[in-house]
């Protein structure tokens, strides 16, 4: 059923769907709501589109043709299939929903943020579940946003890609954290820039991962490079690397702090020039307006809200972004 000048619209087929059932213009015209002229002109009107008569006398009534017949058939499952497709989006009832989110995320993140989120989908969603991920490369990022098997990014690299939807969450200041007996521990007041890039670095991001780090990046826009003496597949290896080392290690002001209380570590202000640290959440257009993602959103920025009331945060300093 090949439309002609593109003149084949869904109207037109709801009215050929119409008068193969009901076999009669002045009952399809009565259905419509239209006058009998005017369904008789679409009658005419397609059959010049189809080239087949489609209704035909047979006595005293009309029958439709083996084309019509055709039609019709085919008629019914398309347009049942366009009304599924046109109907509003379904309302997303977290409580009963088995829905599988998957979300990646900084390994930096995990203590802070990940506890809060599955606590709040076990109150709220009991019977979904998320997988988490560590964060791919960049082309392989926009691609599992761009196919659906990626649900959010939890970022904080200096320049997100443009073409994903952002929402801030969180900023904090920059840090570096020492050993409690490395010489820069009596340091007061914040580092150099010459200073801090003469010292052996401790990463949770290996070289080919820079433009993912907070820390690396923003030194690449400054046009400079770091030595980075150890680079770790997790953060929490990083208190165990640092104790005792000659290295220095630089993140977001909450985390460092945490270090120091949990270890014999010494925090030092970074270089001026770093600025603060921003956390977002990032998204692709293609799950923008889904009930379900819009609802997984909001619970992740909720459980981020929640750091800066809850009496055991772990995240003192934080300071929560405008959206």
């Amino acid at each position: 059923m090949e439309p002609v000048n593109g003149a084949f619209d869904v109207r037109l087929m709801r009215t050929l769907l119409l008068l193969v059932t009901e076999c009669s213009v002045s009952r399809t015209a009565e259905i419509l709501g239209q006058t009998q002229p005017t369904v008789s002109l679409a009658l005419k009107r397609l059959r010049e589109l189809i080239g087949d008569p489609i209704l035909v006398r047979s006595g005293g009534v009309l029958v439709p043709t083996e084309r019509g017949l055709e039609l019709r058939a085919t008629l019914q499952r398309l347009l049942v299939d366009i009304d599924a497709l046109l109907a509003p989006l379904p309302s997303f009832d977290p409580a009963r929903s088995e829905r599988r989110f998957r979300i990646a995320a900084a390994n930096c993140l995990d203590s802070a943020f990940l506890p809060r989120i599955f606590a709040r989908l076990a109150e709220e969603a009991p019977k979904a579940s998320i997988d988490v991920a560590t964060l791919p490369g960049p082309d392989e990022l926009m691609a599992h946003l761009a196919d659906g098997s990626l649900d959010l990014v939890v970022g904080n690299w200096p320049r997100p890609p443009e073409q994903l939807r952002l929402a801030p969450l969180l900023s904090t200041s920059i840090k570096c954290v020492v050993a409690g007996d490395h010489r820069l521990a009596g340091t007061v007041g914040p580092l150099g820039m010459d200073q801090y890039l003469a010292e052996r670095h401790l990463s949770p991001s290996a070289d080919v991962m820079k433009q993912y780090s907070p820390i690396d990046g923003r030194l690449m826009e400054l046009g400079l490079n770091r030595h980075i003496a150890a680079s770790v597949p997790e953060y929490a290896i990083v208190p165990r690397m640092l104790a005792g080392s000659d290295l220095i290690f630089t993140t977001g002001a909450p985390f460092a702090e945490q270090m120091a209380e949990t270890g014999n570590f010494v925090v030092i202000d970074a270089p001026v020039a770093f600025g603060c640290m921003d956390f977002y959440l990032l998204w692709h257009d293609c799950k923008h307006h889904s009930p379900a993602h819009i609802w997984f959103r909001h619970l992740v920025k909720a459980a981020v809200a929640d750091l800066k009331g809850s009496a055991d945060a772990v995240l003192p300093m934080l300071r929560i972004a405008a959206e």
